[in-house]
């Protein structure tokens, strides 16, 4: 299994995992989903870039705690081809702020955060209720590997 991952800092955070740390989730989930290669970016935003990217990108005023942005390309002769699944910005300061409120350990959300991030690229959704609970129980399945709890029960 095989993962290429550059880890970007475009904000100042306190207690940011190492990139080890997201090397570690991200490889969890792709095994979880039996992926053997890939390429991804992570980026690691301010609430200003990430309020943008939203903005841009999905019509929303507000920093969100991560998007996903898939690879795809303008060459159908290469689909398939490349590992390079896309591009990841996670908000520092709304991941630490939702740590805060949902009384979580910052490790675990930010490790959350990753693995949800990381499966939209693979094509993963929660659009509809079906999608979001196979979504859910892999992302639970996966943090319970990583021996981090349940996501979605309040602590």
């Amino acid at each position: 299994m095989g993962l290429e991952f550059e880890l970007q800092l475009a904000c100042e955070v306190n207690n940011l995992p190492s990139e080890a740390e997201f090397r570690l989730w991200l490889l969890a989930g792709l095994q979880a989903t039996q992926t053997e290669q890939a390429e991804l970016s992570m980026r690691i935003v301010s609430a200003d870039e990430s309020q943008r990217l939203n903005a841009e990108y999905r019509g929303k005023e507000k920093p969100t705690n991560v998007l996903s942005f898939p690879w795809q390309s303008d060459f159908p002769e290469l689909e398939g081809e490349a590992d390079y699944l896309g591009d990841l910005a996670l908000c520092a300061e709304v991941v630490q702020r939702e740590a805060a409120e949902q009384n979580k350990a910052e490790r675990a959300h930010w490790a959350h955060l990753s693995v949800h991030g990381l499966l939209h690229l693979l094509g993963f959704d929660h659009q509809e209720a079906q999608q979001a609970q196979e979504m859910e129980a892999l992302e639970i399945s996966i943090l319970s590997q990583l021996h981090y709890p349940n996501p979605y029960e309040a602590s």
